[in-house]
């Protein structure tokens, strides 16, 4: 008799897996939400898409969803999302555990440098950026980890006669106390080399030392002089902070 009640249980449980999965998203996922919407969304709660999510009036593109559901037995909503056919590509496995825990692996994004986008941006500042991250890792909203690198391609300051500014790239190695990465130039006008540190205010501090190339445009050369005087290799100490 109580074999026969398990297997009962068993089969409740399974039917009911099975039929949550084939509901469809948009029986459970809104159309609509405080900072934006979606078109149209498509497929299963387990496998969906939101077409045309629009978040603060700015379209991003189409985001994907594949569920991870054995993740729910540890406590922990698990999925593989994908942002693709917007002005951002991006790609990573997301996970919402206790504790206002969010962990975010293998993550990989390409997107413009454009204030619309990314609103704490230079409003003059232009260029793309390439984040390839294995780890980032928030707790009740403020950022603990940070493990990956992050690039920033032919950067342009548009004001005036549209100074190239160069590319540039910044390692986190993860397991620090405070997120420190290593900054360098990869090509471009100025030589630089530094240390990135994002503080918990939210804010960074940036340290390290610059100076121009042959060639570099006058602008920028006139710059960093007020950076005070060059060391015997020609570069000049800076130190940077601030809040987001």
């Amino acid at each position: 008799m109580r074999r026969g009640l398990l297997i009962a249980l068993v089969g409740a449980i399974v039917f009911a897996v099975i039929l949550i999965a084939r509901l469809p998203a948009s029986w459970l996922v809104p159309n609509r939400f405080p900072q934006g919407s979606c078109a149209s969304i498509e497929g299963s709660l387990w496998s969906g898409t939101c077409g045309t999510l629009t978040v603060n009036g700015l379209s991003l593109g189409d985001v994907s969803w594949e569920l991870h559901p054995l993740r729910l037995f540890a406590g922990k909503l698990a999925a593989h999302l994908t942002l693709a056919n917007g002005p951002a590509d991006a790609n990573g496995d997301v996970e919402l555990g206790l504790g206002q825990v969010v962990m975010a692996r293998n993550v990989t994004a390409e997107l413009p440098l454009d204030p619309k986008l990314l609103p704490l941006l230079p409003a003059t500042l232009r260029g793309r950026a390439h984040a390839q991250l294995a780890l980032v890792r928030l707790e009740h909203g403020q950022l603990r980890d940070l493990a990956g690198t992050i690039e920033a391609h032919d950067l342009i300051d548009t004001a005036g006669n549209r100074t190239p500014l160069g590319s540039y790239v910044v390692s986190f190695p993860g397991g620090t106390a405070v997120p420190t990465g290593q900054l360098h130039d990869l090509d471009g006008p100025l030589a630089l080399e530094g240390t990135l540190k994002l503080t918990p205010q939210p804010g960074f501090e940036l340290e390290g030392v610059i100076a121009t190339r042959p060639g570099a445009p006058q602008e920028l050369v006139n710059n960093i002089r007020f950076l005070g005087a060059p060391d015997g290799s020609g570069r000049r100490p800076f130190a940077i902070s601030g809040t987001f």
